[in-house]
């Protein structure tokens, strides 16, 4: 388990203009973009979780199909989901649900901001 949050700490790492920062204490990490949240890791717990921006419809459909998947925990149920990230749910989902909540966030920063960190994807240099 182990394994599968450094993997997931370094994918996150890699989404263009992420930044990564520990502003609730040890063990629990958020990634920003422009500012914004698009990841929550928190490793304090057993499983450790992973809340990510999420399509309101779709995040409904995530919870109905993976036990794994529940509503935001200490966030705004409609838009987030917290993962357990307990094994049960295959890593190209959770990438996936990730860069969906890269995609989210981004869409909804000022144009200047969008255009920079769409120059960083193009370019591959992340941060």
């Amino acid at each position: 388990m182990g394994t599968q949050r450094s993997a997931m700490r370094r994918f996150l790492g890699t989404l263009p203009g992420a930044v990564e920062e520990e502003p609730f204490g040890p063990g629990v990490w958020v990634w920003k973009v422009g500012g914004r949240m698009v990841a929550l890791l928190n490793q304090t717990g057993e499983p450790p979780s992973l809340s990510l921006k999420c399509d309101p419809v779709r995040a409904l459909d995530l919870r109905a199909a993976f036990p794994a998947i529940t509503a935001g925990y200490h966030l705004n149920k409609e838009h987030w989901n917290s993962l357990a990230l307990d094994g049960s749910l295959p890593a190209a989902l959770v990438e996936e649900l990730a860069r969906h909540s890269h995609d989210l966030v981004c869409a909804g920063l000022p144009k200047a901001q969008r255009q920079r960190i769409q120059l960083l994807a193009s370019q591959g240099d992340h941060p």
